[in-house]
């Protein structure tokens, strides 16, 4: 095949093209100038940092007719010889498929031969970490101590799984992820190169989707390139890496922050039926909120932001939001990126997380302005101002004795939720009271119960009918603060006496009355007529006591009120 990968065509041949290693490229050319070469390297850090790549370079320097110098210079034998890998003094060695002991037997059997061009035999282990512990074991005293003439170099991208009796044999090295900013500088260089025409956004969006890999980014810059046909755009950018717009990510958050459950849904919709993944679009959104939160925390911190670019229509999305909306906003993403993983409808999840941000309350309350804030204080400071002048007129708020607030706590409540029966229209009512009328309210209590609401019917927990004549009835409350609550309650007496009216056949009014006022009104009505004790029905007469006295007879039984 001709054509070549853009991943492989740029592969760094010097330090100075290594990208974002700055701290191990300097390192390894003072060194190199200093003749201080190790015996044993360790790089270890993220897929397509540049460990095999340096690796490589490193091989070459070393080896170099020049040397000792900071840089191979890629034109003598040697370092042409290693770069199109026809010199078998740089050995190459996958230690995913070579990890067995025979393979480290022949390498540590091998080991004490001289070089046969270069000036150095250079052992470069990639993904070293997948050796079995034999292989280990087997290249644990040959890897102490080499032969002069023998360099190891050890690439990983998970150095936990490497024996610590080996790291403490070599000089470690920790490659880091790639900023996107660095990442995008260098495609920038190589598509100039080309000649391609190319939008920043794009670019933007092909170093974040790289999660600090270079090779993935080239690998992507690649794709992006055959499938817009040489001119890079946003949207063939999105496309490739399926990522989704800055465009549509403010539109969201503008959905979420006015509770606009049906927007949200319909761009959720949208983003799914163009093939998006559920899972990346939950982190495209949490990367959205850090980037919201840490902008709205300092406009300063710009050069901190990972997904989004500033500009007047994100600046607008931030004023909408307060910092404890976005805290809350982070954890149910998290929360739901974190569920996604255990379900076969991440849909279904996403659907839900969207409504359930769209019906978080905006604490606006506390978000006051600058203006705001600063007329409270002036309210507060003349507040202190008009207290002080008080104190200084002699005008205090003596303390009362320990007493006294309970005694006054008590008169004022009494106060406040004294409730006085209507005595006339009980009086009335108890002058053409009869026993018929009220057994026949006590016989259909419990369904006109039922027939009123819940609220309502609470009214009337403790109460209970205690007389009744064709045009009104009274009800006794246990408490007086409840006769208040239903005396007062125009809708519960309307209904009550609607209910009653149908119950007795004729207009009826309810009429409430504390049980501590019943008695004394009782009581009192009775002195003043005589004849009204004869009507009243008597615990003697009730058909209830009549079958006790049969069952325990009258001796045993005690009548009460």
């Amino acid at each position: 095949m001709s054509y070549q990968a853009l991943y492989r065509v740029w592969r760094p041949q010097n330090f100075e093209d290594v990208v974002g290693q700055k701290h191990v490229t300097k390192t390894l050319q003072n060194a190199l100038l200093q003749q201080k070469i190790s015996h044993a390297y360790l790089f270890s850090g993220p897929r397509g940092t540049g460990k095999t790549s340096a690796a490589k370079i490193l091989a070459k320097a070393v080896n170099c007719e020049h040397s000792p110098t900071a840089e191979p210079c890629n034109e003598c034998a040697v370092c042409r010889g290693i770069t199109d890998g026809s010199i078998p003094d740089v050995i190459e060695i996958d230690a995913a498929s070579n990890n067995g002991v025979e393979e480290i037997r022949d390498i540590r059997d091998k080991v004490k031969y001289a070089p046969s061009v270069a000036k150095y035999k250079v052992y470069i282990i990639d993904e070293v970490h997948m050796l079995s512990i034999g292989a280990f074991n087997a290249l644990l005293k040959t890897l102490e101590e080499p032969p002069k003439h023998v360099i190891f170099i050890l690439a990983t991208t998970e150095p936990h799984k490497i024996p610590l009796t080996i790291i403490s044999r070599t000089q470690r090295f920790d490659f880091k992820r790639i900023t996107p900013q660095d990442i995008a500088d260098r495609m920038r260089y190589i598509i100039k190169d080309y000649g391609y025409e190319y939008e920043e956004e794009a670019l933007q969006l092909i170093s974040r989707a790289a999660e600090g890999g270079m090779r993935d980014a080239l690998s992507l810059l690649d794709q992006t390139i055959s499938f817009s046909q040489n001119r890079i755009s946003v949207e063939d950018a999105l496309i490739i890496t399926g990522s989704i717009s800055q465009q549509i990510l403010n539109k969201l958050a503008h959905a979420i922050s006015t509770n606009d459950t049906r927007e949200a849904l319909e761009a959720l919709h949208t983003l799914l039926a163009e093939g998006k993944d559920p899972i990346r679009l939950v982190e495209d959104l949490i990367q959205y909120y850090r980037d919201l939160l840490l902008y709205k925390s300092s406009s300063q911190m710009q050069q901190y932001l990972e997904r989004i670019v500033v500009d007047d229509a994100f600046t607008e999305i931030v004023e909408r939001y307060h910092q404890d909306q976005v805290y809350g906003i982070i954890d149910r993403l998290n929360q739901t990126q974190q569920d996604m993983k255990w379900t076969n409808h991440p849909r279904i999840l996403l659907e839900v997380c969207f409504v359930q941000l769209c019906q978080i309350e905006t604490n606006a309350s506390t978000n006051f302005s600058s203006e705001e804030i600063h007329s409270l204080r002036e309210k507060v400071l003349s507040l202190e101002l008009e207290l002080r002048q008080l104190k200084e007129m002699g005008i205090t708020n003596p303390v009362p004795k320990k007493e006294e607030p309970a005694q006054e706590q008590k008169t004022v409540r009494s106060g406040k939720n004294t409730y006085r029966a209507p005595v006339g229209k009980i009086e009335n009512v108890l002058k053409s009271a009869t026993k018929q009328n009220l057994q026949l309210l006590k016989n259909n209590w419990g369904n006109l119960l039922e027939k009123l609401k819940r609220s309502h019917a609470a009214l009337l927990n403790d109460a209970e009918p205690v007389a009744a004549s064709t045009s009104g009835f009274i009800v006794k409350f246990k408490y007086e603060i409840h006769c208040q609550m239903a005396m007062n309650n125009a809708e519960f007496i309307s209904v009550m006496n609607q209910i009653l009216s149908a119950v007795t056949g004729s207009p009826t009014e309810m009429i409430g009355v504390p049980e501590e006022q019943w008695l004394e009104i009782r009581q009192s009505f009775i002195d003043q007529h005589q004849d009204f004790a004869k009507d009243q029905p008597k615990a003697e007469d009730d058909p209830f006591v009549e079958e006790a006295k049969k069952l325990v007879g009258e001796d045993l039984l005690e009548i009460k009120e």
